[in-house]
């Protein structure tokens, strides 16, 4: 007799579920999980060595259990790029940004309380919410995949959540979160939880390097309820590092050290990680160039008569189709491997090298030449 998950005490919550993940095949183009396809450049990795080599001869110890030094040169780069100066007061760091999501949510979620997003959004935020013991509430989209704000915020309202997550730009789809929105959502969380502390809101910037737009981290000014997550996995190239960080009033930061394990950041991941600060400027070039391909996918997407939502990540959303699956497998047949997130009609392509893209672009034309003939 077969014996599997459903044969164990697993939480009711958790029965049923998927486990977060993309098909990791071997294939000539791998645009299906939004990493950056442009390896690091060597100096960058010969001061990775270096500094590696340094934390090596202390690894008898435990690491700076606070991170001190990282998060003084993360402060120094959010004040740098997103207009609001920041201390290490106001910045965490743990191993990539879901441990970030799953910290607040162990620290402001849990049983008995809940969380709002609004899908099709990250399903991290759902998963994590569920694995923390805190209840799951799907908010609406309107059919372009934005905000309404007075839907949301009535949902908010009906609710009275008491973590928000606005994902901005947003995965899978692509698309910003206007300021005004998130200001309104905001202001809508902490009404539906006056009787309480209000609510936390966390704006997930996972993406926020390749946006149009700015970072809305001046907008956590007077607002100490409010969480900018981001991650070093997207625009700085270190998907391996598993490296993400938030910033919030120094409050929050104080909370989520109630939950983090203790030493959660290894001496290495901290030694790599500023290295990998040293280079910001060289690795911003490389979300230039993203940018431009990820434009010229938008372009040669619609000129090709698909349907392709506005993105201000370094992917894009593409369709209508009436069996994606089916369309994912046909592109994947000609050698390119694109990310099925079980969006009806739509597909993600992440952006690559000019190279990959251009393969992915005969790709996807000869697949649209076989469905229209």
């Amino acid at each position: 007799m077969s014996f599997g998950i459903d044969d164990l005490p697993v939480r009711d919550e958790l029965r049923g579920k998927s486990p977060y993940g993309a098909p990791q095949l071997d294939v000539p183009v791998r645009l299906n999980t939004n990493e950056n396809p442009y390896p690091l450049p060597e100096p960058l990795v010969e001061r990775i060595t270096e500094r590696v080599r340094e934390a090596a001869r202390d690894l008898n110890r435990y690491p700076d259990r606070d991170a001190v030094q990282l998060r003084t040169e993360l402060a120094k780069y959010l004040t740098k790029t997103g207009d609001h100066p920041l201390s290490i007061e106001n910045v965490w760091a743990a191993n990539g940004s879901n441990e970030v999501i799953q910290q607040l949510l162990q620290t402001f979620g849990g049983p008995g309380r809940s969380a709002i997003g609004f899908e099709p959004s990250y399903s991290m935020h759902a998963l994590i919410s569920r694995g923390t013991g805190t209840r799951w509430i799907s908010g609406p989209r309107d059919e372009d995949f934005t905000l309404d704000v007075e839907a949301a915020s009535a949902a908010i309202a009906e609710h009275k959540p008491d973590v928000v997550f606005i994902t901005t730009p947003n995965n899978p789809t692509g698309n910003a979160v206007p300021p005004e929105t998130v200001l309104a959502l905001y202001e809508a969380a902490q009404t539906a939880k006056a009787a309480t502390a209000g609510a936390i809101v966390v704006v997930d910037e996972a993406y926020i390097e390749f946006s149009h737009g700015a970072s809305l981290l001046p907008l956590l000014e007077g607002r100490p309820n409010l969480v900018v997550s981001r991650t070093m996995s997207k625009a700085f190239g270190a998907a391996g590092l598993r490296l993400g960080y938030l910033a919030a009033h120094p409050a929050v930061v104080d909370a989520v050290q109630l939950v983090r394990l203790p030493y959660h950041l290894s001496a290495i991941t901290q030694a790599t990680a500023l290295a990998a600060l040293e280079h910001t400027d060289t690795l911003l070039k490389y979300v230039e160039q993203l940018k431009a391909e990820r434009d010229r996918l938008v372009a040669e997407l619609r000129a090709a008569g698909f349907e392709v939502t506005e993105s201000d990540a370094n992917f894009v959303q593409f369709g209508r189709f009436e069996e994606p699956h089916a369309v994912w497998q046909k592109i994947l047949d000609r050698g390119v491997l694109v990310r099925d997130n079980g969006v009806p009609g739509f597909l993600r392509v992440s952006a690559g090298t000019p190279e990959e893209n251009d393969a992915f672009l005969d790709a996807v034309r000869e697949v649209k030449k076989e469905l229209d003939a």
